[in-house]
């Protein structure tokens, strides 16, 4: 099936040209609409080979909308210049996810749309429900905050399923999207300098259940306080809701360990349960689910020590849920730490046999770690701390590095999964 040219005769600025604006700039065009790009780095723009090159405030005539990328704030904690000039004259300010709901109606399709949000976990319950409806042969594809991006997804048919990642950034920038199934896992402090102050992030998040009726389920974990007021709030609302928890819970995948995957898979089951797949073909995909990349990913097991990526974690919360699951740990941590640092993983101290820091603020996370007696070393850089963690692990009988930064990536690595990837070849004795 091809997209039909949904977007014949409208006129769009693409700002941003990473790993979501230059696909959704490249659809756009396909799809017929008339596409400007922009990005402030001069080789991105380079690297728009065929596009018209002009920031969105100097297109000539008429905008019919800025597809923003997500990194790139329209409001807070200061505008971008160009998603300025977008608000100030009325041109609405888009995420690729919005553009493709409406290319998929216009196109004449009917498949549902899934979108799975919260603070942490959002990315394994999107994969894994996208392995679930795949292992019961339901069409589906899987993409947005959870690359591909969203415009870059195929046509899917009637009895279609799109599972989308939406990060709090992409779910303040929606229209029409309307979620038949909406999953909000958990929700707990972080992007405050993005949305002002948790409610503000709270009310970025509740976005996700934004234009549901009847017809539609929510789905919501209720194992924190912000999230059960959410459920709460849910109750007065159209959609049937659906509360998952994962305290008490065990899966029975490997790739999925500790509660918080339990509650993972209790959202992603519940999710599947309601797009009508059979409890049986729900616990298979449940059972054979590989994993993600850098989310509590066994990468290496040298003499008798297991190392554990999981770079994913940038911030307490997630470290904490990797943290729950080893008796006895070498922790590495470190980079950009956010706000409170590492002061909620004080209950998970007493499992650390030795920490090594790294990164921009792992200074001030070994200051937290002194005050509370755990020893430490600051190494600066994965390439110091994973063979002092190894050699420290094999010393003490410790079984597990654990590489759970509690922090951002951008001091030292583009990215966590760049950041993840250096740790899994330290690991497995590279150089």
């Amino acid at each position: 099936m091809n997209y039909a040219p949904v977007f014949a005769g409208m006129r769009f600025a693409v700002l941003g040209l990473g790993r979501a604006g230059l696909p959704a700039a490249r659809a756009l065009r396909d799809m017929g609409a008339q596409v400007f790009v922009w990005d402030d780095a001069a080789g991105a723009r380079r690297a728009a080979v065929g596009f018209e090159v002009a920031k969105p405030s100097e297109v000539p005539g008429r905008v019919d909308a800025l597809v923003i990328s997500p990194g790139i704030a329209h409001r807070l904690p200061k505008a971008h210049e160009q998603a300025a000039w977008a608000l100030a004259h009325g041109v609405p300010v888009l995420t690729d996810a919005e553009l493709l709901f409406r290319a998929v109606r216009g196109s004449g399709s009917r498949a549902r749309f899934v979108g799975i949000t919260g603070t942490n976990g959002k990315s394994t319950t999107t994969a894994l429900l996208a392995h679930i409806l795949d292992a019961a042969g339901v069409p589906s594809a899987a993409g947005a905050n959870l690359g591909p991006a969203a415009l870059s997804l195929p046509l899917l048919p009637d009895n279609g399923v799109y599972v989308l990642e939406m990060s709090s950034y992409m779910l303040e920038r929606l229209a029409s999207l309307r979620f038949d199934v909406a999953v909000m896992l958990n929700l707990s402090p972080d992007h405050l300098d993005r949305h002002g102050d948790m409610a503000g992030y709270a009310a970025a998040k509740r976005e996700i259940f934004a234009r549901q009726d009847a017809e539609c389920v929510a789905v919501v974990g209720v194992d924190d306080e912000f999230s059960r007021e959410m459920a709460d709030w849910l109750d007065g609302q159209a959609a049937r809701v659906v509360r998952v928890s994962g305290v008490g819970g065990v899966s029975r995948a490997r790739a999925l360990p500790g509660e918080h995957n339990a509650q993972n898979a209790a959202g992603a089951a519940a999710a599947a349960r309601a797009l009508g797949v059979d409890g049986t073909a729900i616990a298979r995909g449940i059972e054979s689910f590989p994993g993600l990349a850098h989310r509590q990913q066994d990468v290496a097991l040298r003499e008798g020590v297991r190392f554990i990526n999981d770079s994913k974690a940038t911030n307490a919360d997630a470290a904490a849920r990797a943290m729950g699951c080893y008796a006895r740990f070498v922790w590495i941590a470190g980079g950009v730490g956010k706000a409170g640092g590492i002061d909620a993983l004080v209950p998970y101290f007493s499992r650390i046999e030795k920490a090594f820091l790294i990164g921009r603020d792992g200074p001030a996370f070994a200051r937290t770690l002194s005050a509370h007696g755990v020893a430490n070393d600051i190494a600066g850089t994965l390439e110091t701390a994973v063979p002092l963690a190894f050699e420290a692990a094999k010393a003490s009988g410790a079984e597990v590095v654990l590489f759970s930064p509690a922090a951002a990536s951008f001091d030292q690595f583009v990215d966590f999964e760049a950041r993840g990837s250096r740790f899994a070849a330290l690991a497995r004795g590279g150089v």
